[in-house]
């Protein structure tokens, strides 16, 4: 397959599951290009939320004079009506109390479900200049000592701000998988890399929850960066991604520190995941630890390889 050179806009079908090359293609599509899966919404899980903040009005006032942030009951739009019954700007009283007492949880919430409805807000706090500063990008693409022939997984790649470096890195004589379970963020992420106008070998793969849905033994860096706290079923995950793994193939892992290090991260930090429990877990993975970078101001950075047997 010629390199792409990112001159010329793809689109591809929509609702169809990752084709990888040698696989049968829907008509329209050239051999060997994966299909993205552009369909399907998490938008609900927000409008739920807010929905829930409209409803749980009078409980949600209360909490909010006992600097509670979120609700933990569902009074209904019974509750809500007997209380208004008569006076109307009681409703719109409590109305507006609501969303302001509903306004932390709606952020925190954004942060650990991304929803279409919140797509540009949240590429734009992904792609914000002022992060350069602390993630310092370039010095983590030198640190993980790259390759032009490299295959490299960005698994959570969101926007793609750490995507577009690996297409730099290698180009079309490696390979970059760009992994997210937002089709909408894949979709922004491929269109930049296409303004890189650079050749390059990529696919952008809507994977599931709890899958990657990567190639088998095709990949030789799985890089996470502020993903890892994301996943629920972890040991399953990276079970998973032992399979997709070549032989020395590494997995990098970068997430923020859940004390005072990370700073205001303008969301909570109680799913974070404690840097030693995250050894902990791919120790029980299956991984052992090779290698670990401390110049992160806010996250720690730690590479693993498969444990011998």
């Amino acid at each position: 397959m010629p390199p792409r050179t990112g001159l010329t806009s793809r689109r591809w079908p929509s609702c169809s599951p990752p084709v990888f090359r040698g696989t049968p293609t829907t008509t329209g599509t050239k051999p060997g290009i994966p299909m993205n899966t552009y369909c399907g919404s998490r938008s609900s899980r927000p409008a739920r939320l807010f929905s829930f903040a409209l409803l749980d009005v009078p409980l949600r006032v209360r909490l909010c004079r006992s600097h509670l942030r979120e609700a933990t009951a569902d009074f209904g739009l019974n509750c809500l009506a007997t209380a208004s019954m008569g006076n109307p700007g009681f409703l719109a009283f409590f109305l507006l109390s609501a969303l302001l007492c509903a306004a932390p949880a709606l952020a925190q919430h954004k942060e650990q479900h991304r929803g279409p409805s919140d797509l540009k807000e949240y590429i734009e706090l992904l792609e914000r200049p002022e992060r350069d500063k602390d993630q310092k990008p370039d010095e983590v693409i030198k640190a993980l000592n790259l390759d032009r022939y490299m295959t490299i997984a960005d698994i959570g790649a969101g926007s793609g701000y750490f995507t577009r470096k690996f297409v730099w890195a290698v180009q079309d004589k490696g390979m970059v998988y760009a992994v997210d379970i937002e089709p909408g963020m894949l979709k922004y992420n491929e269109e930049m890399i296409e303004h890189l106008h650079t050749p390059y070998n990529a696919k952008f793969i809507v994977a599931k929850e709890n899958d990657p849905l990567l190639p088998p033994k095709s990949v030789d860096l799985v890089f996470l960066c502020n993903a890892y706290h994301h996943l629920d079923k972890r040991a399953d995950y990276f079970t998973r991604v032992k399979a997709t793994l070549k032989p020395k193939g590494r997995v990098a892992i970068i997430d923020f520190y859940h004390d005072e290090r990370s700073g205001n991260l303008g969301f909570s930090k109680d799913h974070l995941i404690p840097r030693d429990t995250v050894i902990k877990e791919m120790t029980d993975a299956g991984y052992t630890i090779s290698k670990e970078h401390t110049f992160l101001p806010k996250q720690y950075f730690l590479e693993f390889v498969v444990a011998e047997k």
